[in-house]
């Protein structure tokens, strides 16, 4: 079934070279295609307007700019116009300018093709869940989060180890003495969580991964749970070490002694369009270089 898009926003990672000029591009093709076309660059620590109309976004970066824009995303709130998706369902058309990322499979010379092909309802929609981070001091909300990729809980310095509780939907779990603890979504099981040595899951599964950094003890391993459970994790009192939470490693919130973080899935999505060139297999192979070559 063909696709209609009224209004999309470009966002675009400006450090990148030539970004401005493959922006340029992307606007005018819409434009000629009767699109109303919105172009903000990456501001860390704010976000630009979203009309709730929006019913496309397609990013100009990396994995670093779609984390962005699905946070921008979800912090839309409302419905847009009769007929069109709520603007947390916005699929976002991630196109790629470096190597190949995680999760940008779109190469920089295919987004027009790919565009057309999505258009034509040709090409599907990857739904991967999101997390909602609420900090609770002394039983109230102080600040709250939503990310894509994950969660970390970790020392305000390089390498002290902090004192953390976990409790999963009420139940006291463990306590780790740790550099940190990773919760990590599905899309974000391919980034820190990966290299702390968590597992790999298809970024359409529903669950999360909870993973140590570094623990004291052995004993403390690496957790997949179900997205239905309620995660909190608790900041002990005596630390020797500031403690601060970072969301997809873009966004920092310190906390202090007797914090409460808990963690759930969110009530929205990230939508991702899906490249015909290459699957989520593919991508993983060739990035871990799976190929069984000498220098595997």
């Amino acid at each position: 079934m063909k696709r209609q898009i009224r209004k999309a926003l470009v966002i675009v990672n400006l450090i990148r070279e030539e970004t401005e000029e493959l922006a340029a591009q992307v606007r005018a093709d819409l434009e000629r295609r009767g699109i109303e076309v919105s172009v903000s660059p990456v501001q860390e620590g704010s976000f630009p307007q979203v009309d709730p109309a929006t019913d496309l976004a397609i990013t100009l970066g990396g994995d670093g700019t779609l984390l962005y824009t699905a946070r921008i995303l979800a912090a839309v709130g409302g419905a847009s116009e009769a007929g069109q998706a709520p603007a947390q369902e916005v699929p976002i058309l991630a196109v790629n300018l470096g190597d190949f990322g995680f999760i940008t499979e779109i190469a920089r010379q295919e987004w027009a093709q790919a565009l057309d092909r999505y258009l034509a309802g040709r090409l599907g929609v990857s739904r991967r869940i999101m997390f909602d981070a609420v900090v609770r001091r002394g039983g109230r909300a102080i600040a709250t989060f939503s990310g894509l990729n994950d969660a970390v809980v970790r020392s305000s310095e390089y390498s002290r180890i902090v004192g953390l509780r976990l409790h999963l939907s009420s139940t006291y779990i463990a306590r780790y003495r740790a550099d940190g603890l990773i919760l990590a979504t599905p899309t974000g099981s391919t980034a820190y969580s990966m290299s702390a040595g968590g597992p790999i899951l298809h970024p359409e599964m529903k669950a999360f991964i909870l993973n140590p950094i570094c623990p004291f003890t052995l004993a403390s391993r690496p957790m997949v749970v179900p997205d239905s459970e309620e995660l909190a994790v608790e900041v002990e009192e005596r630390q020797r070490t500031g403690v601060v939470l970072l969301v997809d490693g873009q966004q920092m919130y310190r906390l202090e002694p007797g914090d409460q973080v808990v963690f759930k899935k969110s009530e929205r999505c990230t939508l991702i369009i899906l490249s015909d060139k290459r699957n989520f297999y593919q991508v993983l192979a060739s990035k871990l270089n799976w190929a069984g070559e000498p220098n595997a």
